[in-house]
Formats: C-alpha cells, sequence, structure tokens
C-alpha cells in the first residue's frame, strides 16, 4: 500500500468494508482480527500517521486504505465512504467523542454496525437505545478481571447463567471439566501451546483401530489373526506439556481474610499516630503514671470493680472530689493516698484526650469521599497497582471488591482513577519519585503482588524489576503489548505473569463488530478464549449443523445449547448428533479464528 490515500478518499470506490477509527494498540489489534480472522476489508481513519501504532497498521496486508483527519468529522466520514461500509469501530478518543461520532454516523448510513468504546459502561447502554444497530463495549471492563485474577494467581472467570467458566490447569482439573481447551503448554516456549486443537471426539480410539485392523476387523478370514504392521521407530518421546480445561464454578469465589488479621493489622495501623519520638515518651509516661494510680486505688479499695469505674470517671475528668464537710464527718472516699492517685489519674486523661480527638478526626476525615489516604503500617497481604488509568481503575476497583487490600500508585495527580480509587477508600502513593522510593512507601515488603498496568511497556517493566529486586517473593503481573517481548519476560522470571488490554479486548470488538455477543475472555497464558453465545436465525448457516460439524475443525467447542422451546441451558449436550434449528442459542468457548469461522458459517444462506 502506498501513502496515496492519507487525507484523501481511497483512490478506488469501495463498499460492504469495516472502518476503524484510531492509531492505538487497541485498534492495531482490531484490525489484525479483521483482516486475518475474518477476512473483510478494513479502511483506517488515523488522526496522525507518524503516532502510536498508525506506521505498523499503514504496512499490514489487508488494509484497504488509511486515511488521515484530526478529528472523526462529517468530512472525514465521507472520506472513508461511510454511506457504503458494513461497519464501524471507534476504539480511541473520550466517551464524548466517540457518542458524537457514532451518532454522526448513523445520520450518514442508518443501516451501520457501529461498535464504539466507552469506560462510562452505564452511559453506553444508554447510548446504544439511541443507535439502531450498535454496542458500546469498554476495553478495560474485558481484560481488567484477567489481570486481577492474575495478581490473585488464579484464573479469571466468566459467568454464564448463574455459572462461572474458569480454566484450571494440570492437577487443577477436575473430574466434571466441560473440555480441555489447550494441550502442550511449555512456559519456556509458548508458541507450542495448542488452543482447541482439532477434535477427535470419544470415538477417536475406535476409529484408530478400525484403521489398523482393516475392514474385516482384528481377525483375518480362516481365522489367522493380522499381525500389526511394524511401527516405526518414534524416535526420543516428546514432553507433552502442561494442559488446561475449562471448569465450572457454583459461585465467584473471594479472597476472605481472617477477622483476627484484620485486627491485628488495625493495631498496628493505629501505630501512625505515635511515630514523634516525643509525643511516644509522654504517651507512655502518662500511662504508666495511671497503671500506677490504678493499682494503688484497687489497693486501697480491695474492689476491682469499682477501681475501674472510678478510673475511667477520673481520666474523663466526671469524678466527684470529696469535700472537707465530709472528710470532717468521716465520709470521704478515703484517704489522702487515694485523692492523689485520683488526681493523677484526671491530669493524665487530660492528656490523652486531644491524642484521642486528633485520631478520631483523622480517621473520619480520611474516610470523606475522594479524601486521600496513605497506606499505613496495617497495610499487609495486598496487591500494588501501578497506573490508574482505564485499566488500573478497573482492577484496582475488582480487587476491592473481592476484599483484598489493595494500594495504588501513580505520578500524574489528574489521573482519570485516582478520585475514583480514593472513593472506595483505597490509599494511593503519589508522586514523581524513582519506583524504589515508590514501593517503599506502598509497603512492597508487605505486598503478595504487583500489577503493573501503566500504558508503556518499559515503565511496566522497570516497576516490576524494582518489585523483583525489593521482594523477591512478590508476584508480578505486567501488561506489555509485544509478544515476543510478553516471551522472554516468561522465560526471565519466575512467579510473574504477563497481559495484553487490546489483545484480550480486540477479538470481542471484532465479534461485536460481527454482530455477534462475546460474554467474556479467559486467558491461557498470552491466548485468548472467547465465550460467546450466537443464535442460530433463520437463513443461517448453522442451520441443520451438529456438534461435529462445529467441533471437529477445530477452535471451538460448543459447551452449553438453549434450545429454542426450552427455557433452560443445557450443559455439555450427550447428542453430539442433534441438529441446530432456528430459535436455538449456542454458547461456544472458542479461539480467535474459530469464532471468525464460525461467522462466517452463520452469514451463509
Amino acid at each position: 500500500m502506498t501513502s496515496e490515500g492519507w487525507g484523501t478518499p481511497p483512490v478506488e470506490p469501495i463498499s460492504q468494508h469495516y472502518i476503524v477509527c484510531g492509531g492505538n494498540a487497541l485498534a492495531h489489534r482490531l484490525i489484525l482480527e479483521l483482516v486475518e480472522h475474518y477476512e473483510v476489508p478494513v479502511v483506517v481513519l488515523v488522526a496522525d500517521r507518524s503516532r502510536d501504532h498508525a506506521p505498523q497498521i499503514e504496512q499490514l496486508d489487508g488494509v484497504a486504505a488509511v486515511v488521515e483527519y484530526a478529528g472523526i468529522t462529517d468530512e472525514a466520514l465521507r472520506a472513508v465512504s461511510i454511506g457504503t461500509a458494513r461497519g464501524l469501530a471507534l476504539v480511541e478518543g473520550s466517551d464524548q467523542e466517540n457518542i458524537h461520532a457514532a451518532l454522526s454516523a448513523q445520520n450518514h448510513n442508518p443501516d451501520i454496525r457501529i461498535v464504539f468504546r466507552m469506560f462510562n459502561q452505564r452511559l453506553g447502554e444508554n447510548i446504544e437505545r439511541l443507535l439502531r444497530n450498535g454496542a458500546a463495549l469498554s476495553g478495560s471492563a474485558t481484560a481488567a478481571p484477567a489481570f486481577a485474577a492474575a495478581a490473585l494467581g488464579r484464573p479469571n472467570s466468566v459467568e454464564i447463567d448463574g455459572r462461572y467458566l474458569h480454566i484450571a490447569f494440570d492437577d487443577a482439573i477436575t473430574s466434571d471439566r466441560i473440555c480441555v481447551v489447550a494441550d502442550q503448554i511449555d512456559r519456556q516456549d509458548l508458541g507450542r501451546i495448542r488452543l482447541l486443537p482439532a477434535q477427535q471426539g470419544d470415538s477417536a480410539e475406535f476409529v484408530r483401530l478400525a484403521t489398523e485392523f482393516g475392514d474385516d476387523g482384528p481377525i483375518r478370514p480362516g481365522g489367522v489373526r493380522r499381525e500389526p504392521a511394524p511401527a516405526a521407530d518414534p524416535g526420543p518421546e516428546e514432553e507433552p506439556g502442561g494442559t488446561a480445561a475449562l471448569q465450572v464454578l457454583p459461585i465467584e469465589p473471594r479472597e476472605p481474610i481472617d477477622w483476627r488479621r484484620r485486627v491485628r493489622w488495625r493495631l498496628l495501623d493505629t501505630m501512625r499516630f505515635f511515630t514523634s519520638a516525643r509525643m511516644r515518651l509522654v504517651l507512655l509516661t502518662a500511662l504508666a503514671a495511671v497503671l500506677m494510680s490504678f493499682g494503688v486505688l484497687w489497693y486501697l479499695s480491695r474492689d476491682f470493680g469499682w477501681t475501674v469505674y472510678i478510673s475511667l470517671l477520673d481520666l474523663a475528668g466526671a469524678a466527684q472530689p470529696d469535700q472537707l464537710s465530709d472528710i470532717a464527718a468521716g465520709t470521704g472516699t478515703g484517704g489522702f493516698w487515694q485523692r492523689v492517685a485520683q488526681v493523677v489519674i484526671t491530669i493524665c486523661g487530660i492528656t490523652f484526650a486531644p491524642v484521642a480527638t486528633a485520631i478520631a478526626v483523622e480517621v473520619l476525615g480520611s474516610g470523606r469521599r475522594g479524601q486521600p489516604r496513605n497506606p499505613g503500617a496495617g497495610t499487609r497481604d495486598h496487591v500494588i497497582v501501578v497506573g490508574l488509568g482505564n485499566v488500573g481503575t478497573r482492577v484496582a476497583a475488582q480487587l476491592h471488591d473481592l476484599g483484598v487490600p489493595v494500594v495504588c500508585m501513580e505520578r500524574d495527580p489528574q489521573a482519570r482513577g485516582v478520585a475514583a480509587v480514593r472513593a472506595l477508600g483505597i490509599p494511593v502513593v503519589m508522586g514523581d519519585g524513582p519506583f524504589e522510593e515508590q514501593l517503599r512507601r506502598a509497603r512492597l515488603k508487605h505486598s503478595r503482588a504487583l500489577v503493573a498496568v501503566s500504558g508503556d511497556d518499559a515503565t511496566n517493566l522497570e516497576a516490576a524489576l524494582e518489585a523483583r529486586h525489593g521482594n523477591p517473593e512478590v508476584r508480578v503481573v505486567v501488561r506489555l503489548f509485544d509478544d515476543n517481548f510478553a516471551g522472554h519476560f516468561y522465560k526471565t522470571l519466575d512467579n510473574a505473569a504477563s497481559r495484553s488490554v487490546s489483545y484480550l479486548a480486540a477479538p470481542a470488538f471484532a465479534a461485536a463488530l460481527m454482530g455477534r455477543e462475546v460474554r467474556g475472555t479467559l486467558s491461557v497464558f498470552r491466548h485468548a478464549l472467547l465465550i460467546a453465545e450466537l443464535t442460530v436465525e433463520d437463513g443461517s448457516g448453522l442451520i441443520g449443523l451438529n456438534r461435529h460439524d462445529l467441533e471437529d475443525p477445530g477452535g471451538v467447542r460448543v459447551i452449553a445449547v438453549r434450545f429454542a422451546h426450552g427455557s433452560q441451558l443445557q450443559w455439555g449436550l450427550p447428542d453430539r448428533t442433534r441438529q441446530l434449528a432456528p430459535g436455538d442459542r449456542i454458547v461456544v468457548a472458542a479461539t480467535r479464528s474459530g469464532l471468525a469461522r464460525l461467522n462466517t458459517v452463520a452469514v451463509e444462506e
């Protein structure tokens, strides 16, 4: 492709194409999905041909044209032939800009399929109602569960009809698994992983035996047993590698923290109010004086309950002093030393009162909406989230909802997620200092994991390496775009994981652009497994197909079916020969190419 199309309409008229607006990582991955797996013509609209991923997009095979405009205006939409396009994807810009562009595109082409990225999912649902054929997706909401689950060292899950699907590996696979989704898993060579390979079915072993013995069976005519042909030397046996399977959980597991640990951490957290050596000296001296006076009162009265009662009143300044008339009449409280002890307790109570007031004001004030709160001494077994962009904000909120302590780090005080996480009461470490100092303030030595999800691969890797240097046992999860970079990362670091936001989100955007509903994305290391729901419509190429037809080519597993005449999902349908009819809905686990193949079959008439 040449650069003749920059800033001008495509040289040749084009129709039935798809338009992608954006030059970021998500746009790059989405274009790859469309041209490689769906094999459709794509026209790209970018703001600057020299920034972000625009130069790499220009070099992609299958891109019909790349057009450069500063904004998504009516002129820009006409330049990319919006009137004859089948679909439009808006994956860059703010929520407001994408809403404006979506409404403008619908005015030019009322029948076009529009998929737009929205951080505010509630607003996106409302905008969908204004569009005839539109869908609002959040890339960060799609990818965040994978990051949160990786930080906890467990697979993320996707909810389907009240059940939670997740990926289990090797020894964690149980007998009630739905299906095997990957094999040949080698952490040192992730390229060996086979995701949803060609399906052999339960009768594969019988087919192999029939092929081996021929049409006459294992006994040849005349009663002579056929000798099997000598097998060729298989050579050294290769290591099969690990296995991953799709399983069901009845509920989404939480991360409960024992209440004893919470109490201990809370007590440790209160120590931050006594960091001054002079303050500690004054309070310890006052406490010692109160305890000594308490002992005097107990010795004189011989009544522990009464001693506690009178001491508390003295601390609060509410005890009634002895009067001279009471002493003369012999009705006083009982002696000179008792009165001295009560005076000492009262004076010490005056010392404690302002400290207690300051602690109460600080605790209540830090809990107000939007007020910052720094991590205290009681912050332990927590997850550190580096970067409070769209993804970091989602990850922090999900971990918080699961009951996991979270500490966030952000250098930009105006970042989108700072106010959001502070509203949840999550501590935020701000500043431009070196990572070593920032991680120390975030209490790295007491943390369980670090999730680096800024928009820059180098920054994320720096944070991960600095964290591993400060705490060799901490688990690190890093957001990386480059697959080769991620492969080296897996080989170098143990107890680590890498995820790509665009790799996880792009298949969902591509499927939505084709009118398919992706319910969620599961991760098998750097590979994405899509959980999608498809409806068999009148005239669809899915009519008459059975499970063998759908699964045998590979890349697809049918995990549940809702028949047109039924209301409940049937999991693991045993009848593999039952043909699909109009109105049936199927839930599938699919690779990106597998879902693209289903989409191609579905539109055939």
